[in-house]
């Protein structure tokens, strides 16, 4: 499953979305995790109310399953959502390592039904007409 991490400075989640120098992709599963790319973003990113700097983040994480952030606003929030990314706030700074290894030990056990829908996405969707 691929996580996206708003970061700065590509160790932590301390950044709002909108706003992000970086986003970080990851691999995670339930045997281990590897960085798979940062995407860098220019420009200005100040908090501006323009909305169309989140298109090119919105299309580096359309394959990714979550999304970890400092912030996000509502506009932003409405748009992950609706591209089937489940956002999470981290209330303070905290290391893409530890969040990563924490995942992976909830994916180990039983994982809650939002991150086994989130899993979901990776899955090939089969229709059986018979079912």
């Amino acid at each position: 499953m691929k996580i996206a991490f708003a970061t700065q400075d590509l160790k932590r989640v301390d950044a709002h979305f909108g706003w992000a120098k970086h986003i970080a992709v990851h691999e995670v599963s339930p045997e281990g995790h590897h960085f798979l790319k940062s995407i860098q973003f220019d420009g200005d990113l100040k908090e501006d109310g323009n909305e169309d700097k989140l298109a090119p983040k919105l299309e580096a994480i359309k394959d990714c399953a979550i999304l970890y952030v400092a912030a996000i606003g509502g506009s932003g929030a409405a748009r992950v959502v609706a591209s089937n990314i489940h956002p999470i706030k981290v209330n303070q700074p905290e290391l893409i390592e530890e969040l990563l290894d924490k995942l992976q030990v909830v994916l180990q056990g039983a994982p809650p039904p939002w991150l086994r829908k989130a899993l979901a996405k990776d899955r090939e969707k089969i229709l059986d007409f018979e079912d």
